[in-house]
């Protein structure tokens, strides 16, 4: 499974100083909360990322607060792509273990 989306990058009140996200817009926030994977922390789901040139393994997790799942950016992954506050990220998320 591929979902393939663009969402703005935001930054965390919590912890302003690292912590990035995009949110995995409704529809494929939907099809993740559907997918039988087994049950990992806080809800999470292993997937593989691809923004621009950059593919990294990381996970989504669910958000109450964005109502659906957050995707972290790491600051490799935003410097090696350019990216900056409130910038509109292009996004191919694959979940593993299907």
């Amino acid at each position: 499974m591929r979902l393939t989306f663009s969402a703005s990058l935001w930054q965390w009140q919590v912890r302003t100083d690292s912590w990035w996200f995009v949110t995995v817009p409704p529809e494929e926030s939907d099809t993740l909360a559907e997918l039988p994977l087994p049950p990992r922390g806080f809800g999470s789901i292993k997937v593989t990322v691809t923004v621009g040139a950059t593919t990294w393994s990381t996970s989504v997790f669910p958000s109450d607060e964005q109502r659906g799942y957050v995707l972290p950016m790491k600051k490799a992954v935003r410097v090696a792509e350019g990216l900056e506050p409130g910038a509109v990220v292009d996004v191919v998320l694959e979940p593993v273990g299907l």
